[in-house]
């Protein structure tokens, strides 16, 4: 699969291959991936981040950080349904299913602000702290938000109001819960290590450290498989762990300049997005007891860092920005 260069802003929805519902034999040919089709992002400059999903809506959100604007995507179609302009630095994006409501976290002015889902209307606002980025929703339906020089705050989403915070020794790039463990797992590139959060508490309660591999940005968790998948940009390395214990079970080298990686459960398989302009593909060997291999390298877009898999309609969606 090859993907022309363009200068428009796109999505780019890839689809496994249907020769890989099953593991593919040995030395095949086929990719594990395959554009399925690109959709535009109209009048979109600049870099683009996270994404969310409502998947029973079949509705994507997109961070356009360069533009200061986020824009939902009707899935089905593949059109615009309309876009929220005059951000600063979008980051973060979650949809809250239960109240069809999108959150967004701005970096230029550290809030997280609000809007109904269905017209993307105002409904809130709340600041967090400098430098507003990652949002995640817990199982609780609790929104969790990384800011500042150390910090994750609790949000509520009914009050929007912040009801809690946890310290971090620095600013947290991506998060994953455990909800077995009642954990937090955090990324921390500037303190060398990945933090622990005891979600209950709201403390750090330990560390794993990464000695020599450095700016580790995006991070996945497979909580049945009881992984936790840590993608370092120096060197280029995607780090496994298990959740119990915590332990070191693989270490492989990667595409450079990661920014999200995702599970596919269905397959045993991590997706790797990388700045690069190539999505890396690496299964679970059993053979090997559980280690990882590369599968495969797929091109994207030169600057295409950023992604959203999707396990109902199982498609991986890569944000290519705008060139020239």
């Amino acid at each position: 699969m090859t993907v022309i260069s363009r200068l428009a802003a796109g999505l780019l929805a890839l689809m496994p291959a249907a020769a890989c519902q099953a593991r593919p034999a040995p030395g095949g040919s086929s990719p594990p991936l395959a554009l399925e089709r690109a959709i535009p992002l109209t009048g979109v400059r600049g870099r683009i981040d996270h994404m969310a999903i409502d998947a029973q809506g079949r509705r994507l959100f997109v961070a356009e950080l360069g533009n200061g604007s986020v824009e939902a995507i009707d899935l089905a179609r593949g059109v615009s349904l309309g876009r929220i302009g005059g951000l600063k630095q979008p980051q973060g994006v979650a949809y809250l299913p239960a109240r069809d409501e999108l959150a967004v976290a701005s970096g230029g002015d550290g809030s997280v602000r609000f809007y109904r889902a269905a017209d993307l209307a105002p409904t809130g606002r709340v600041q967090v702290g400098d430098d507003a980025d990652n949002l995640r929703v817990d199982a609780e339906g609790r929104l969790v938000v990384g800011y500042g020089g150390g910090g994750l705050a609790i949000i509520d989403p009914a009050s929007h109001a912040v009801t809690a915070r946890a310290a971090l020794p620095a600013h947290p790039e991506s998060f994953q819960f455990d909800p077995a463990a009642g954990a937090i797992f955090v990324n921390l590139p500037d303190a060398h290590a990945i933090g622990v959060v005891d979600a209950r508490s709201n403390r750090q309660v330990g560390a794993i450290g990464t000695d020599f591999a450095f700016a580790n940005f995006p991070m996945a968790l497979a909580p049945r498989a009881g992984r936790l998948a840590v993608v370092f940009r120096a060197p280029a390395q995607l780090r496994v762990y298990a959740l119990r214990g915590r332990v070191l079970l693989a270490r492989l080298g990667v595409c450079g300049d990661a920014d999200d990686v995702f599970f596919d459960d269905r397959r045993d398989r991590l997706y790797v997005i990388c700045g690069q302009g190539v999505v890396d593909v690496v299964d679970v060997v059993a053979a090997q007891g559980g280690g990882y291999a590369h599968v495969a390298r797929i091109p994207t877009a030169a600057g295409a860092r950023t992604g959203l898999w999707d396990p109902a309609a199982d498609r991986l969606y890569v944000a290519a920005p705008a060139r020239g």
